[in-house]
């Protein structure tokens, strides 16, 4: 048993501020000179490189539904044993999805911290804040802090309106030196702030002045099994990561899924980079080669290279973003058109409406594998799709999955702990 306090940041909706509280209270205990873990609940890509920054140390998702509750406890009990304090963002509101936020903290006791968005909110504050703390039973609710707040009156008419006062955390001002920049798909890469340790400090400033500078109440996670180590099927076998700010959609979960499964990881750019590292596969992750174009249009030994590698047999993994980078063209929101590897016919074009998000799995001759998809592109190839992709809960757009030899490609971001020895077939040369 792990014992460790815990707190699992919330609110009411999307854009209320949950990763700009999270990412302040990190900075805050870890320049108290307290080890932080942070966790993102949900897939999730660019929070987490927010939260990494902030606390120094790395970030994992935990979902219910891709990878699994023994997966999510395992987690959670190896960070509580290196760890002072342990803080979880949510996803969405604090009900929503299935499963949601709620779940996860009920399931491990985590208390919940509410964060609203007041900002064109008087005593409706406190009948939301009520809501949210008795909606469902079993919630542990810690308190609420009150976000975007015009001055000490707005405070106090807030606080004031609480049945409870006991359970408020204070309030943080309508600042714009604390707003994360965000454009489709969610917050700019980390990488791409070059101010976020200002903004990241002063959220940290003003969270010191509030009870939340404390310590939450300590949680217990429990030892579980260790999960089977058995033989390291991809032993010897060097795979070829393209990892730079194009393609930086990676969960650290599936670095280590394919480490466990006795894989060595090469990373590369095909932003910069002249040819692959010598390597038995190559995985494509997703990421932003709509914004880089040119560059990537522009690096034809690294397409060469790629074509090389697939007339000789090897495995090649693309997700979303790899995947289209592998078409013959890829076309902007702006209609700029650019030429990509074209190791698949077709072409693809990124608008300005969402295409498709949700949690969804696959069965392949390897096996099941579970992941979610949340692009603006839409592809138009003339290749049969091998498979189609199920949605979580039975609704929800299906994905179409490709395969030309040990080539495999699609808008699905796959989680390689649901299914390690699936994982180890895609890649095992």
């Amino acid at each position: 048993m792990n014992r460790c306090p815990a707190l699992l940041i919330a609110a009411p909706a999307s854009g209320q501020g949950k990763t700009t509280v999270t990412a302040g209270l990190a900075r805050l205990h870890a320049r108290q000179g307290r080890k932080v873990r942070v966790f993102k609940t949900g897939p999730d890509f660019l929070d987490p490189m927010v939260l990494e920054k902030a606390s120094g140390a790395p970030v994992y998702n935990l979902d219910l539904w891709m990878g699994g509750e023994s997966h999510c406890r395992r987690l959670l009990h190896d960070a509580a044993g290196a760890a002072d304090l342990i803080l979880v963002e949510g996803v969405m509101g604090l009900y929503d999805g299935d499963p949601s936020s709620a779940d996860l903290a009920v399931l491990f006791g985590i208390p919940v911290l509410a964060v609203i968005d007041a900002s064109a909110m008087a005593q409706t504050f406190a009948a939301v804040t009520h809501g949210l703390a008795t909606f469902r039973g079993g919630l542990r609710f810690s308190g609420v802090l009150a976000n975007r707040v015009g001055g000490a009156g707005h405070v106090e008419l807030l606080r004031t309106a609480l049945p409870n006062r006991g359970i408020w955390r204070g309030a943080l001002p309508r600042e714009t030196d604390f707003v994360l920049p965000e454009r489709h798909l969610g917050l700019h890469p980390a990488e791409e702030i070059a101010d976020l340790d200002a903004r990241i400090e002063a959220v940290a400033d003003a969270l010191e002045l509030t009870p939340l500078a404390q310590l939450p109440p300590p949680v217990d996670f429990p030892s579980i099994e260790p999960g089977k180590t058995g033989a390291c099927p991809l032993a010897g076998v060097t795979i070829a990561v393209a990892r730079d700010p194009a393609f930086c959609f990676i969960y650290r979960a599936n670095l280590d899924t394919l480490r466990a499964l006795g894989a060595e990881l090469a990373f590369f750019s095909p932003l910069v980079d002249a040819g692959l590292p010598e390597a038995d596969a190559v995985w494509l992750p997703g990421g932003y080669p709509e914004l880089h174009l040119d560059r990537l249009a522009a690096n034809r030994a690294l397409k060469d290279a790629l074509h090389r590698h697939q007339a000789e047999g090897k495995p090649i993994l693309a997700e979303c973003g790899g995947f289209l980078y592998l078409l013959e063209t890829l076309v902007d929101t702006q209609g700029h058109r650019a030429e990509m590897v074209g190791l698949l016919p077709g072409r693809a074009i990124v608008q300005a409406r969402l295409a498709n998000l949700g949690l969804k799995s696959v069965e392949l001759s390897e096996g099941t594998l579970r992941g979610h998809t949340f692009h603006h592109a839409r592809a138009e190839t003339h290749l049969a799709p091998v498979a189609y992709t199920r949605a979580a809960k039975g609704y929800g757009q299906r994905e179409a999955i490709y395969r030309d030899k040990r080539l495999l490609a699609s808008f699905l971001h796959f989680y390689f702990p649901s299914n390690p020895a699936a994982t180890a077939a895609l890649f095992a040369p």
